[in-house]
């Protein structure tokens, strides 16, 4: 496939409604909450914290012989689990494999193999379900969201069907409202972040719209859990080439024009993807390549620039 899987369709806008505020207000308690283990030498697998310049994320530790790290990641609540794909090309996705980490006796234990096939993972607010991407037996005519329940001594039961569309599904993501976003092409054009409000029994996929979504690819992303903005692959190339742009959500609903984030992120022409915030909200994550050969997972430090560059 090509990085991400890209098809470019054409979308219609869509204005959303304004977030509840009891979900604001969970969301913050919970930010607040956040178990001690973060703020620990052990947390981020016991990495180096960055600064404003990104780095290579464990370097060394993730891969496996003749493959590398890629795509979205992701942390449980509490830090002690970590979530990563590998690949040896970025033309398919049959050789992908989800792996973990997780943190038990004092140590870092893995990488674990968790499921071949599948990638891209995002948790529910209860962290009990993990939701991704995987192929489906007819997908040549469907795409696929999968979820895969928490198992009661450990581990993942085998993935099902979450959803099943005849349109494209890339990037699935819930957040503390119930709504789900996803990347697709639903309308026949090119790729957009698009939302679903399952809280309201609303299950069709609607285009977020401009300014947020622009011609060309849109369909790489991470939104925050309580809505608040959404960091985007944005001014993309004919070959996907790419830089991450931010945006926020207006108080009637809508989103501010994506401004870049920044030279030292944007540092060149790349491809960058698999965008993902850390659940403590310092860090920011993504993938960075020019080709297979250096494509790798990268952090940054990103709380101080969300808050300089927030309206």
């Amino acid at each position: 496939m090509t990085v991400g899987g890209r098809i470019d369709l054409k979308v219609k806008k869509h204005h959303m409604k304004r977030i509840p505020l009891l979900a604001c207000v969970l969301y913050c308690i919970a930010l607040h909450a956040q178990p001690a283990f973060w703020s620990t030498p052990h947390a981020y697998l016991g990495q180096t914290p960055p600064g404003d310049t990104p780095v290579q994320f464990a370097a060394g530790m993730l891969v496996v012989k003749d493959s590398f790290d890629m795509d979205r990641v992701g942390f449980s609540d509490d830090g002690k689990e970590f979530y990563y794909e590998t690949n040896n090309t970025w033309y398919s996705t049959v050789p992908v494999v989800l792996r973990s980490f997780a943190y038990k006796g004092g140590q870092w234990v893995g990488p674990t193999v968790v499921l071949r096939g599948f990638w891209s993972p995002s948790f529910s607010a209860d962290q009990q379900t993990m939701y991704l991407s995987g192929r489906g037996i007819d997908d040549s005519t469907h795409a696929y969201v999968w979820q895969s329940k928490r198992l009661p001594a450990g581990g993942w039961e085998t993935p099902t069907v979450f959803l099943r569309q005849p349109h494209a599904l890339y990037n699935y993501m819930t957040t503390n409202s119930g709504t789900g976003y996803v990347g697709s092409n639903v309308s026949k054009g090119h790729f957009d972040a698009c939302v679903m409000h399952f809280s309201a029994g609303d299950t069709s996929i609607q285009s977020l719209g401009a300014p947020l979504n622009a011609p060309g690819w849109n369909g790489d992303f991470f939104i925050a859990r309580d809505e608040s903005y959404i960091i985007i692959s944005a001014k993309e190339t004919k070959d996907f080439e790419c830089e991450l742009y931010i945006s926020f959500r207006k108080p009637e609903g809508d989103w501010t024009a994506p401004v870049s984030l920044g030279p030292l992120i944007n540092d060149g022409l790349a491809h960058r993807w698999g965008e993902y915030v850390t659940p403590d909200g310092r860090y920011l994550f993504y993938t960075r390549a020019t080709s297979p050969k250096d494509c790798h997972l990268y952090w940054v430090r990103f709380d101080k620039l969300l808050a300089r560059m927030r309206p």
